[in-house]
């Protein structure tokens, strides 16, 4: 079929300051000395007037570590709070509360390599041939070298394709499908006993939880056979190695920590981890999303993963920074726009982030930003939250004009490098940060990224090893690397399969959570449930990806199964209306055989051609923050001929 013709999306690429002489008047051009005034002098009356949490800092998760680490510091020592955050909340905030609440570090167990040399792979909620195809790669590696791959996904995606067994779950229904897989595993005899023993807690306790999920109950609840729920068990169970992977499709529901705990429960029954070919993995979507959480780009910890609320770490941190640290977290990402509704956040500052068109049910998250008194946004694009913004700073791409570090899903840093000018007079982040600074009163001057880089290095024991000519002669190095001299390991919580207890240190619990279907409920009026995900040609909001040609790319559909389509009466490319209880969209048909009656698929990568985030709902995880993005329920009606 000829895709259809569509606008692109070209954002323009921001090379002089731009600012708001009035709250509804128009951006215009602005000298650094003027923009840069006018942005300091609104997070100062912001403070005098409302105290320092009336402010509040997005980081960006596509910029180094370099960066998040000053952006971090300019809300704790300049601002005096510790409201920072970053789209971390709107992906995987639940993977690292799940890990830190297991294990006590959030970031995934396993290295990229040991897919290659494992016997089993679970891909679960992960359409990773699409969403992740570098680190699919090493998927199919492993696949060729004899593992064998099991898909859990709604849909029956590209992934599955490649699947042993595909397992298409309701959607909100994961819990139950782990439960019944831990319960099966508990029945046929196939619990790692010596492990369970040696390195958990709440064994009991679990073993009871599950007990009500037999295959037949969790046949009923997620539409999954009791054959292929026993097959991945004992599967799982009887291998040698095996890694449990997962993406946003466990993370982006309103219990996504729950999620997350009930498949490390697995891990955990059948001695999954802290060895090299087994772990857990979630996959992150942007290039530093892991880093910029590790950097202290968050409300509750401090660089290195250190926890605010813990003394000793806030004296380091003080000591070092010559200032006085809150003992009390931030707030998290959905915190503020509560609190620009609310009054209580007066002023952001926003690096590389575009909250207008990313959070669930986007026109809300926009009057919430029309609100605030003063937007200050730095970005490489004027994208739609910066075209709300009182002053608009343009900066350097951090994959080509920034020098600096990433750090990966595999918890691998590794050095980036400029290799092209920046445009007009767009200028390094970092440099920016440091000259608002002194406009409010801290004279901070770096010598470059690696001068950064070493003031983390001295706070942080887990990067403490990792010198930029490490990072060099060894093309990264996975941290925790508190040693000059040694390499760390690929992999994770060893010390939990060590015999003496004192080196096994803190056990792992069992997560007992329970099944919490979605919140927004299908019913006649609203009876298909649409979740969503990304396409293989796009990337996240378009920013970045709408403006170049992709022979895959074919814009926003609703995609629908045969089935569906047949029973609306509609046709591939037919225009029809989506509604939810929270917006309404227009958007062409798409026929998808992997889709099943009654579940339809779309993608947040086109919002100024179909705002998909009109339909989605804000219902938040309560311990991670994180909005389910994954469950809505809609209706689609034919449009009249001429609508």
């Amino acid at each position: 079929m000829k895709k259809r013709e569509r606008t692109k999306q070209n954002y323009t690429r921001l090379t002089h300051p731009l600012v708001r002489d009035t709250k509804n008047g128009p951006l215009r051009r602005a000298s650094w000395e003027e923009a840069l005034d006018r942005a300091a002098d609104g997070f100062r009356r912001a403070r005098r007037e409302h105290g320092p949490d009336s402010f509040a800092m997005l980081s960006c998760a596509r910029a180094t570590n370099e960066m998040n680490y000053v952006a971090q510091k300019f809300t704790r020592v300049v601002m005096g709070t510790n409201n920072v955050d970053s789209c971390n909340r709107t992906c995987h905030a639940p993977s690292v509360a799940g890990l830190s609440a297991a294990f006590g570090s959030g970031g995934g167990t396993s290295s990229y390599a040991e897919v290659e040399h494992t016997d089993v792979i679970v891909m679960w909620g992960s359409n990773a041939r699409f969403a992740h195809p570098i680190f699919f790669q090493h998927v199919l590696r492993g696949i060729h070298n004899g593992a064998r791959m099991y898909a859990v996904d709604p849909r029956r995606t590209s992934t599955a394709a490649w699947a042993e067994s595909w397992l298409g779950p309701d959607v909100g229904t994961d819990i139950p499908l782990a439960h019944a897989v831990g319960r099966e595993i508990i029945h046929a005899g196939l619990v790692n006993r010596a492990f369970v023993e040696r390195a958990t807690t709440g064994f009991e306790e679990y073993a009871a939880l599950v007990e009500p999920w037999t295959l037949t109950a969790a046949q009923k609840v997620t539409g999954v056979p009791a054959a292929a729920i026993r097959e991945l068990a004992h599967a799982y169970a009887r291998a040698e190695r095996a890694q449990l992977c997962w993406t946003l499709g466990i993370t982006e529901h309103h219990n996504g920590t729950d999620n997350v705990r009930a498949l490390i429960n697995l891990a955990l029954l059948t001695g999954h981890v802290g060895r090299y070919g087994s772990g857990v993995q979630p996959l992150r979507g942007q290039n530093n999303v892991q880093g910029g959480g590790d950097m202290g780009a968050i409300p509750n910890r401090l660089p290195g993963f250190q926890d605010i609320l813990d003394p000793a770490h806030r004296a380091k941190f003080e000591t070092a920074w010559d200032t006085a640290i809150q003992p009390r977290y931030g707030m998290t990402l959905t915190d503020m726009f509560e609190a620009m509704e609310e009054g209580g956040l007066r002023a952001v500052y926003c690096i590389g982030e575009n909250p207008a068109q990313s959070e669930a049910d986007s026109e809300q998250a926009i009057r919430r930003l029309a609100a605030l008194d003063h937007l200050v946004v730095q970005d490489i694009f004027l994208t739609r939250t910066a075209e709300m913004a009182d002053v608009v700073l343009p900066a350097t791409a951090a994959w080509a004009e920034t020098d600096g570090t990433t750090t990966n899903s595999e918890r691998r840093v590794q050095r980036v490098r400029a290799a092209v000018t920046p445009p007009g007079e767009a200028r390094e982040d970092i440099e920016i940060l440091c000259d608002m600074a002194h406009r409010l009163g801290h004279d901070w001057k770096f010598a470059g990224a690696e001068a950064v880089w070493n003031e983390l290095r001295d706070l942080s024991p887990d990067h403490f090893g990792m010198t930029y000519e490490r990072l060099e002669e060894h093309q990264g190095l996975q941290w925790p690397c508190p040693d000059l001299e040694r390499l760390p390991s690929s992999f994770l919580h060893g010390r939990l399969w060590e015999a003496d207890p004192a080196a096994r240190g803190r056990l792992a619990p069992f997560g007992l959570v329970e099944h919490d279907p979605p919140v927004d409920l299908t019913d006649e009026r609203y009876p298909i449930r649409l979740t969503t995900g990304r396409r293989l040609d796009s990337y996240n909001t378009g920013v970045q990806s709408g403006s170049f040609a992709s022979p895959l790319r074919r814009g926003e559909y609703v995609e629908l199964c045969p089935e569906d389509a047949e029973r609306y009466g509609v046709v591939v490319g037919e225009r029809v209306r989506v509604t939810s209880r929270r917006g309404s969209v227009v958007a062409p048909v798409w026929v998808d055989t992997g889709l099943r009656p009654g579940l339809a698929f779309m993608t947040m990568h086109f919002p100024d051609e179909v705002d998909t985030n009109q339909l989605t709902i804000e219902a938040n995880c309560p311990i991670a923050g994180t909005a389910e993005f994954k469950a809505s329920a809609i209706r689609i009606e034919k449009l009249r001929v001429g609508s």
